[in-house]
């Protein structure tokens, strides 16, 4: 099976062999990425703390990124971003990294006793019991909120007790169901609010996999899966509007199924809805989501 295990160290270290790039750190709990350089622009999607990028552009106060995780492009003010040299970008390459999985925690910087709310599947650089650095400052984080990310090529997290753990499909859909109710938030991707792919992104991030931001790019990566009788909890399933137009193929909304007759997803809302093989059913058993396909990370 294909590894979708792509740490952010090893995406770090590939940005770094580009010479003469110049990259950025984002130093805000969360930070909206926009289509063009406005305040009024639509949100694509969002950076979380200490999420590295790479300049694209600058525009006034603007900046325009490629995230070193998921390659999404976009605009963001400037001053939500701190630039960050080769040697800082290096560190970031060889030291552990957490990751928050629980749906929030408080961090404290160590120096000013400073707190900052982050959500969860944020990445914690130079992280080791508890403690992470980002931007040469130190924040205190409860340990017991962070899993470790393993860089062997495993699917596997170390959890807060020092445990190795593979991780199961019972493990995604249990992160999944701790983000029930949920809103619905375009260019959502944190807590207070998710889109139905930045639902799936964030949940596999936990465990240090990383898939792409939309939709009809999460569709392209994975294993097919052939029907719903064959598939596990954890995998994805994903859905057009051919119920509506025999034509239509374009991939419009992804959930997470927790059993194969039953799937979680963010639509309007983080909630837990039935689904056959034609796809998801409202309450009064209308077809609400055409299924196209179902693919698999683990």
């Amino acid at each position: 099976m294909k590894k979708l295990l792509i740490f952010f160290v090893l995406l770090v270290a590939t940005t770094c062999l580009v010479r003469g790039a110049e990259f950025v750190v984002n130093n805000c709990p969360v930070t909206p990425v926009r289509e063009e350089p406005s305040e009024a622009a639509e949100q694509s999607t969002q950076l979380l703390f200490g999420e590295l990028c790479e300049v694209e552009e600058r525009k006034s106060r603007w900046v325009k990124v490629r995230s070193t995780i998921d390659g999404q492009v976009g605009w963001v003010s400037a001053k939500m971003t701190t630039p960050v040299g080769e040697e800082a970008i290096r560190l970031l390459g060889e030291r552990a990294i957490g990751v928050v999985a629980k749906p929030m925690a408080v961090v404290t910087a160590t120096e000013t006793g400073e707190k900052l709310m982050l959500t969860i599947g944020t990445r914690l650089p130079n992280y080791t019991n508890g403690t992470f650095e980002v931007l040469g400052k130190q924040y205190q984080i409860d340990s017991t909120c962070v899993y470790t990310l393993e860089n062997q090529g495993h699917e596997a997290i170390i959890l807060p007790n020092g445990e190795r753990q593979l991780v199961r499909g019972e493990d995604i859909v249990r992160v999944a169901k701790s983000l029930m109710n949920v809103s619905y938030l375009w260019g959502g991707k944190n807590m207070m609010g998710y889109d139905c792919s930045g639902f799936t992104q964030t949940v596999y991030s936990v465990f240090g996999i990383n898939i792409l931001r939309n939709a009809r790019e999460q569709v392209t990566q994975g294993q097919v899966v052939n029907s719903l009788a064959e598939a596990q909890p954890g995998d994805l399933v994903f859905f057009d509007h051919a119920d509506r137009d025999p034509n239509a193929t374009r991939i419009t909304h992804v959930g997470l199924l927790i059993s194969p007759t039953e799937v979680i997803h963010c639509a309007g809302w983080v909630h837990v809805a039935k689904i056959d093989d034609m796809g998801i059913r409202l309450a009064n058993g209308k077809l609400s989501h055409h299924l196209a396909q179902i693919k698999r990370y683990l």
